[in-house]
C-alpha cells in the first residue's frame, strides 16, 4: 500500500512539472515591420490637434528623425478599437503610436537598456504621458522584453521611406502565362522569411484569427506564407481589407505556375 501511494504521489509530481514547464502558446508574431513606401494616412495628419488641453503639431516630414526618450506600451485596453489612421489597432502587430510622426513611419526602436531593437509600423498617436516619447505595440513591447516594467530608455530613429502621394497597396507577381483565375492559382502572400519557425509562428497566428487556408511554400531559400487560393479580384480586395485590420501590409497578390 505504501509503495502504491509513493508511485501516485511521484506520478501526480510530474504531471504537475509537466504541465507548469509546458510553454504556453503566443499569439505574437514576433517579426520586425518591413519598411515600404505606402500612402500617407487620410486621416491621422492634421497639421495640430488637442489631447487634454495640449496641443501637437504634426511634423512637415519625417526624415532624419531620431530621438531619445521613455517609451510605454498599450495592450488589452485598446485591442480591436480605430487608430488615429482609421486603423484597427491589433496589439499582436508590430506597430506603435507617436504624438508628431507622419503616419504611416516606420522606426526603429532600440532599447538602451538591454540593446534590444525592433522595427515597427508607426499608425496612431500617443503616448500623451510627460516624457514618454513612443508607446509600442504588446509584441513589440514584448520583444524589447519591457512588458514587466512598463516603460524603458529607448532610441527611436525613422527608417525607410517617407510617406508618399499614392502608392498601390499591394503588388501583383504574376509567375505564370496563364490567365489570373480559373486555376485555383492566385494566393496572397503575408510573408517571406529565412527561418520557418517564423514563418509557423505567423500561419499559426493567422489561423487563430480565422484566417485561410493558409499553407507554406518552399522555393528561393524562403519559407513564404500563402493565403489561398482565392478565386475572384473581390475575394482578394476583401482578403487585404482584413489583413490590413489585423496589421498586416506588406502583401503581395502571387499566381502560382
Amino acid at each position: 500500500m505504501w509503495v502504491r501511494g509513493a508511485l501516485l504521489l511521484l506520478l501526480l509530481a510530474l504531471l504537475v512539472a509537466g504541465c507548469s514547464s509546458k510553454p504556453k502558446p503566443g499569439r505574437a508574431v514576433t517579426v520586425d515591420a518591413v519598411p515600404r513606401a505606402e500612402p500617407e494616412s487620410r486621416y491621422g495628419n492634421p497639421d495640430t490637434y488637442t489631447v487634454r488641453g495640449k496641443t501637437y503639431r504634426v511634423r512637415d516630414s519625417n526624415h532624419g528623425y531620431r530621438e531619445r526618450g521613455i517609451a510605454s506600451w498599450y495592450g488589452p485596453g485598446f485591442h480591436g478599437k480605430r487608430t488615429a489612421s482609421g486603423e484597427i489597432y491589433n496589439m499582436y502587430a508590430m506597430t506603435a503610436a507617436h504624438p508628431t510622426l507622419r503616419l504611416p513611419a516606420y522606426v526603429r526602436v532600440t532599447n538602451l537598456e538591454n540593446g534590444r531593437s525592433v522595427v515597427v509600423r508607426v499608425n496612431d498617436r500617443g503616448p500623451f504621458v510627460e516624457n514618454r516619447i513612443i508607446d509600442l505595440s504588446y509584441a513589440a513591447a514584448k520583444q524589447l522584453d519591457m512588458i514587466s516594467s512598463g516603460t524603458a530608455r529607448v532610441e527611436v530613429e525613422v527608417v525607410g521611406p517617407n510617406p508618399v502621394a499614392a502608392m498601390p497597396a499591394v503588388s501583383h507577381v504574376n509567375t505564370s502565362k496563364q490567365p489570373l483565375f480559373g486555376r485555383d492559382n492566385v494566393f496572397i502572400q503575408v510573408g517571406a522569411f529565412s527561418e520557418m519557425a517564423n514563418a509557423r509562428r505567423l500561419m499559426q497566428w493567422l489561423q487563430g484569427e480565422g484566417l485561410g487556408p493558409v499553407r507554406e511554400q518552399q522555393f528561393g531559400g524562403m519559407t513564404r506564407v500563402w493565403i489561398g487560393p482565392l478565386d475572384s479580384a473581390g475575394a482578394i480586395d476583401a482578403m487585404i481589407a482584413r489583413l490590413n485590420r489585423l496589421g498586416l501590409f506588406d502583401l503581395q497578390v502571387i499566381t502560382a505556375p
